[in-house]
């Protein structure tokens, strides 16, 4: 028996997990007594839900969906949309340690404290809840995306309109697997017009019965409801239950999908290899090795501003319960993103670009290869990994507007008001996560964003942890500055006809042929082109134009050759400043006009802090000794130790300089301990591990 398209047994297995999740939500409220409770479960998380709750709210539905969709676009190096973060997490290491012994409950509070600036702290809070409804935005999409996919409409039952769209989308298919062998002139024509038609959205694989407006409203109540009643604990409770179905909806499709393609040797057998290239072609791919380095230092950057990553580290019972919890919470991460990495290969294999949007991969191998029951259970560990995400980053946002917005103007409020008014920001966040995902379809691009925005509040964060001579005025006028370059110019020349009509904006790179030696699949052996699978032949690869100042650049006409073009998506306000110096974008690759993009949002924010510093007017000493006082002394194990060993350092600011790597300067580093070398270095040795089973499973034939 079906309901909207799918079996009765999978809406049970999701309903039981509703229910479940809603009474963990019920019991757990009870415990929450006081706005400690609810935003830090009162600092009393050993390292068993600190590495849940760390695992939870790291991994992401939508980072499998976004890892699959790029190996189903690029090959393996397209992983590196998100394995990138490998390379970071050795620096967790330190971050988790200073955010424990801040002993703060946000990083607005940061701010308002290193800096003696409620305005800031204010400020982060505005950019940060702003910035949340992009990231719950990418939750529905997932969400309601897999959906979509797992209950498609019969072609009988679709409309005129959406039929003409699904047979537009198979003869764009055929003309484009026979682009490099050569299309006649009227071929030629009618391909150039579906690829426009294919950049606008207008042509799709299939139609669903989901409509994801009701999905998205759904799916809000659930984490609304158990979230505001359980708070912080709720959210670490209900991560370790949905780690574990996390882990299952990971590596579910890789039996089977195996089994479908015929083991390794049928993968490879149906996959170019140059698609197996763990840091992608450098003619093929748009993830080169510069390119990943530049989004990793971006990224480096940006994982201090993360709002959830002041309170998991603060509701550690200690700093070394919270690091525990950290680093393997992250590796384990790291291991189950090998699944997702495998199964955007499969993908490959399985359909060969026979899906109009690779958002949809993930609902269409779940679709197609697992039987009922094991559909429902891979959409309730889909719901569990963004429910695991969202339920903390709720309970962040909620803290922030309490703490850095709503207490600064209506003063202090009784402990059960400001309950109150934190369920309600909850209910806010949720609700306008909602209208992103309403007016956003692309998900590589909210992903792209969201790694690049937090920078702008990211370079305050590590340099105010480690340079005094850091001023307010400077991260003030930086922030504008970038805020203004990385967000607001982008999001407002993509809607002005000045400049997306514009012929300077409208720039494209050049359209590229190139030959590539590769090793034959079974395609290549039925069509005459090799005599076996494997064989070494040449191939011709056409590389389209890709916009320069925008992500796309399409006609307004699409049936019409000679239609003025417009651009579309992202307008790069990065590359429209380093074009100001002489560099001509054009002759660049898609990779690197990615990797420029982000070294300017990695380095620039930097140039601007110290050069802003030197002209204005540093924090009163006072408050910094008495901030760094603090981040310099460790988390004691009860509060009377704890008051104690915090008066002795406020006493006494100066007793740190002997221990700080440079004395006698600016810089607050201290020199490493012994478990900070183990803690970092065991931490590269982890990554070597990931990077050495990532190498062994492209590998295997």
């Amino acid at each position: 028996m079906h309901i909207w398209g799918m079996h009765i047994l999978d809406l049970s297995v999701i309903l039981l997990y509703v229910i479940i999740i809603l009474w963990v939500g019920k019991r757990v409220s009870e415990r929450n007594k006081d706005t400690t409770d609810f935003f830090l479960a009162g600092r009393k998380l050993g390292k068993f839900y600190q590495f849940f709750l760390n695992f939870g709210c790291s991994t992401n539905a939508d980072q499998a969906v976004a890892v699959s969709r790029e190996i189903y676009r690029q090959g393996i190096g397209g992983m590196w949309i998100q394995f990138l973060v490998l390379f970071l997490t050795p620096f967790y290491w330190f971050t988790t340690m200073l955010f424990r012994r801040v002993r703060l409950i946000t990083i607005g509070d940061y701010f308002t404290e290193r800096f003696d600036s409620k305005f800031l702290g204010a400020s982060y809070g505005v950019f940060i809840l702003l910035l949340s409804l992009v990231g719950g935005g990418v939750g529905y999409m997932v969400a309601a995306k897999t959906m979509m996919a797992m209950t498609p409409k019969p072609i009988e039952e679709c409309t005129v309109v959406e039929r003409t769209s699904i047979m537009e989308f198979r003869e764009f298919r055929q003309l484009q697997d026979h682009r490099d062998t050569g299309l006649t002139d009227e071929q030629t024509i009618r391909y150039e017009e579906l690829i426009e038609k294919n950049k606008r959205g207008e042509l799709h694989s299939f139609v669903s019965y989901t409509d994801p407006v009701w999905f998205y409203f759904i799916y809000a109540i659930v984490v609304g409801i158990y979230t505001m009643l359980g708070g912080f604990r709720a959210a670490a409770i209900t991560d370790a239950i949905q780690g574990v179905l996390i882990i299952i909806f990971s590596a579910i499709l890789i039996p089977v999908g195996l089994v479908k393609v015929g083991g390794f040797s049928g993968l490879h057998a149906s996959v170019p290899d140059y698609m197996f290239e763990l840091f992608g072609s450098a003619t093929m791919s748009e993830y080169a090795w510069y390119t990943i380095a530049a989004m990793a230092l971006a990224n480096l950057v940006s994982i201090v501003a993360v709002v959830s990553g002041m309170q998991t580290a603060g509701s550690a019972t200690n700093e070394m319960s919270a690091r525990i919890g950290m680093i393997f919470g992250m590796f384990t991460k790291r291991i189950i993103m090998l699944f997702w990495a495998l199964a955007g290969l499969i993908a490959i294999g399985i359909y060969a670009g026979a899906i109009n949007d690779p958002d949809l991969i993930w609902g269409i191998m779940s679709k197609d290869l697992l039987i009922p029951g094991a559909i429902g259970l891979m959409l309730v560990g889909i719901l569990a990994a963004n429910m695991s995400s969202l339920d903390a980053s709720a309970v962040s946002y909620s803290a922030l507007f309490i703490r850095n917005l709503y207490k600064p103007f209506v003063g202090e409020k009784s402990e059960k008001h400001l309950l109150f008014v934190g369920r309600l920001v909850i209910i806010g966040t949720l609700l306008g996560g909602i209208a992103v995902a309403l007016f956003i379809d692309n998900l590589l691009e909210l992903f792209k964003y969201i790694i690049s925005v937090p920078a702008i509040f990211g370079a305050a964060i590590w340099l105010g942890f480690t340079w005094r001579r850091l001023t307010k005025w400077a991260v003030t006028l930086q922030v504008i500055i970038c805020t203004l370059i990385i967000a607001v110019i982008p999001n407002v020349f993509q809607g002005l006809d000045s400049v997306r009509l514009n012929p300077y904006f409208l720039k494209e790179t050049e359209r590229k042929t190139v030959t590539v030696t590769v090793d034959a699949l079974t395609v290549d052996v039925e069509e005459g082109r090799a005599d076996r699978v494997g064989q070494r032949i040449q191939k011709q690869h056409v590389i389209e134009p890709v916009g320069v100042f925008f992500e796309q650049v399409a006609r307004i006409n699409t049936s019409d050759p000679e239609s003025p073009k417009m651009g579309l998506e992202r307008f790069h306000a990065e590359i429209w400043i380093l074009s100001w110096f002489g560099i001509d974008f054009t002759h660049f690759s898609k990779a690197q006009l990615v990797a420029a993009r982000f070294l300017f949002d990695a380095l620039f924010p930097f140039l601007l802090l110290f050069i802003f510093s030197i002209f204005t007017k540093p924090v009163n000493s006072g408050i910094l000794d008495r901030f760094f006082a603090k981040v310099h002394t460790p988390v004691q194990p009860g509060p009377e130790e704890e008051k104690l060993a915090l008066e002795a350092a406020y006493a006494d600011p100066g007793k740190f300089e002997k221990d700080k790597l440079f004395p006698g300067t600016q810089w607050e580093i201290m020199k490493p301990g012994k478990m900070d070398y183990i803690g970092f270095f065991g931490s590269w040795a982890l990554v070597g591990l990931v990077i050495f089973l990532l190498w062994l499973m492209v590998n295997i034939k």
